[in-house]
């Protein structure tokens, strides 16, 4: 038998999955099972870059996970990194083999130091803010992943992984680290309900995400009050309000709805009410679904918990054999457990 090719993806524990997560990210998690041998992680590692509450920190990471089960990820492809040391470790070789100014470009530090300059009482901007692309870089190369689901914004970051395995390869004289793929596959790009212009996002504030388990009013009141024309779009073209709501109508599955709904627009007819109360029970139905499933995670939370801790335990040794492997390539000594 075909041995399956190795998946890995991960996901910052911020807060509420919402369904910009879900649709763009999430949904196509569960669907990979399938076909990959998939290993998911939540990087609390990478929630510390920016500043953040360390109480708050460890609940998010918890009820990220519940959430993960709850949507269909299975519970022995997830791991929490800081149970895995050893991406931290690779991480510090990998800065050995990593460009400063290749860190400098990076897009996302960019943008995010703009961010802290702009909303932070201090100007604060951690050396952890400008590393992370290279723990980026070891927690895929660690398990010597084939493919990693990327979105066009994440290409810079691949590529930097790709460039290191190649940089580490060269200098050990060896085709250790494979260099990972990415795996493009169809993901609807959600966008805020209240601005269309950007994408949905729990950091643009409350009004710019959808909570996947949220309740069911507050989810059919952001629906209702979804902007739909602003009387800016060019004759012909489906004003950026409309085309999300359908985007979310096509990523939620019902497409009997969006078919209908797609006729009466073709033809002129289209009614926003009608597409938003659509949009509304299509959401309202998955999120009930997923909120059963988490309820009845959480009547058994320490089982649970022990899953993911024995998951994450597996899902290490492979860290460490890979760790133990650079090691002994790089010259340096390793301990023995």
């Amino acid at each position: 038998m075909e041995q399956r090719k190795q998946v890995l993806s991960a996901i910052q524990p911020t807060g509420q999955m919402h369904f910009g997560n879900y649709f763009g990210a999430v949904k196509n998690w569960v669907a990979l099972q399938e076909k990959y041998d998939c290993i998911y992680g939540v990087v609390d590692y990478h929630a510390m870059t920016m500043p953040y509450n360390p109480k708050k920190l460890r609940e998010n990471t918890w009820e990220l996970l519940f959430n993960l089960m709850a949507v269909g990820v299975k519970p022995e492809s997830l791991f929490i990194q800081s149970l895995v040391p050893e991406h931290a470790e690779l991480c510090w070789i990998f800065n050995c083999f990593t460009s400063y100014g290749q860190l400098t470009r990076m897009t996302q530090f960019k943008d995010k130091s703009a961010q802290v300059a702009e909303t932070a009482t201090d100007s604060f901007i951690s050396a952890g803010l400008l590393d992370y692309p290279v723990l980026q870089a070891a927690d895929i190369l660690i398990y010597r992943a084939d493919y990693v689901p990327v979105g066009k914004d994440q290409e810079q970051h691949l590529e930097l992984t790709r460039n290191i395995a190649q940089r580490f390869n060269n200098q050990m004289g060896k085709e250790y680290f494979v260099l990972p793929e990415p795996l493009y596959t169809e993901v609807p790009k959600v966008r805020s309900t209240a601005d269309p212009t950007r994408k949905m996002s729990k950091s643009a504030g409350e009004k710019h995400y959808i909570d996947v388990f949220g309740d069911d009013n507050r989810i059919r009141k952001q629906i209702r009050s979804a902007v739909t024309d602003t009387g800016d779009t060019p004759a012909g073209e489906m004003s950026p309000g409309v085309d999300n709501l359908f985007t979310l109508l096509k990523a939620a599955e019902s497409m009997e709805a969006y078919e209908s709904l797609m006729k009466d627009y073709e033809a002129g007819e289209l009614k926003y009410v009608d597409l938003k109360d659509a949009v509304a029970d299509a959401l309202v139905g998955l999120s009930a679904d997923f909120k059963a499933r988490k309820e009845a995670l959480k009547a058994d939370k320490k089982e649970i918990k022990n899953q993911i801790k024995a998951s994450s335990a597996e899902i290490r040794k492979k860290a460490q054999e890979t760790v133990r492997a650079v090691k002994e390539m790089a010259g340096l000594s390793n301990v023995k457990f």
